[in-house]
């Protein structure tokens, strides 16, 4: 598939927000900000953060759609269609944080069962978010429960990283060992489960060949032309045309970029007390999902690609 930047920023941006809100519920989950006013300011500007997130995700989604003014319609088909589910998940889920982090602003209460009202939220636009490629049966790259786990773990760890620096520079020492390990431990799942998944495409067997797409049985085909003089929207939006070298090099960016690099960077940062390694250890693990998030909508092998292999 040719990866349209405007969903991988959707995708990583709002991935950040949710791991980053429920990060701070959970804090507030052991009592944190209950009564310190300080805390409560803290839980508030950090919920403030992650809803920028999601907003700046959010505007980033219309530049993916033909006609933005009817972006309302795509809400229509929540009954089948995991982009409906999505669309109504995500402004639910902002609306709840927005709200959670005024009442903190406010030092009103209330912020335990809106916070659970965002969580329940925040576990939807996850679930949903991936389903829209996991639920793709003949694109084998993503139709696999790795989907769902590795968009889950990507936002957590991320988010937690998020977590981990903004405590540091904000004042809330007592939460930087207790986000920094939670940071450590979603990387390193995310580590493990986006390799399940890598190891898991490298042994798919694609189900269609150009034998079985023309229905013709000789053991050597040979496209010479596509029928027409030049490219089309099917050779522009279906493939991303690059080497299998510059995918494999993307492959290992995103592997130190996402997860090795941070790991490093969280791990001396909370040894060190250094907040600087710590905002660091984000930046970098969120340029390395960038580029996660591009190879995993190059790497799926559209049978459509079978038709389209040469231009004369």
């Amino acid at each position: 598939m040719n990866p349209a930047y405007s969903v991988i920023f959707l995708t990583t941006l709002i991935g950040a927000g949710q791991g980053l809100f429920l990060a701070l519920f959970g804090a507030e989950l052991t009592g944190f900000g209950r009564i310190d006013a300080a805390e409560r300011g803290f839980l508030a500007v950090g919920g403030g953060v992650a809803l920028l997130l999601c907003v700046g995700g959010l505007f980033a989604s219309f530049f993916h759609l033909g006609r933005p003014e009817r972006a309302w319609r795509s809400a229509a088909m929540w009954r089948t269609s995991w982009l409906s589910r999505e669309v109504i998940a995500l402004p639910a889920f902002m609306a709840a944080l927005f709200f959670w982090a005024v009442l903190h602003y406010s030092g009103r209460g209330g912020t335990l069962a809106l916070g659970v009202v965002a969580a329940l939220a925040c576990g939807a636009l996850f679930l949903c978010t991936a389903m829209i490629y996991a639920s793709v049966r003949f694109l084998q790259e993503w139709a696999s429960p790795y989907t769902v786990l590795n968009y889950t773990l990507l936002g957590l760890a991320s988010g937690c990283t998020l977590a981990t620096a903004l405590a540091a520079w904000g004042g809330a020492p007592a939460l930087v060992s207790a986000y920094g390990t939670a940071a450590l431990v979603f990387t390193a799942a995310g580590f493990v489960g986006r390799g399940l998944s890598l190891r898991r495409n490298a042994r798919l067997k694609p189900k269609s060949t150009l034998q079985s797409a023309i229905g013709i049985r000789h053991p050597k085909i040979t496209q010479r032309a596509m029928g027409f003089m030049g490219g089309s929207f099917n050779t522009r939006e279906f493939f991303h045309g690059r080497s299998g070298g510059a995918l494999r090099q993307v492959k290992w960016a995103f592997l130190l970029g996402a997860f090795v690099l941070p790991l490093v960077l969280l791990a001396l940062g909370l040894s060190s007390a250094s907040a600087g390694l710590l905002a660091l250890a984000f930046v970098v693990q969120y340029l390395g999902l960038l580029a996660e998030r591009w190879f995993f909508f190059a790497q799926a092998n559209h049978p459509q690609n079978l038709y389209y292999q040469a231009v004369s």
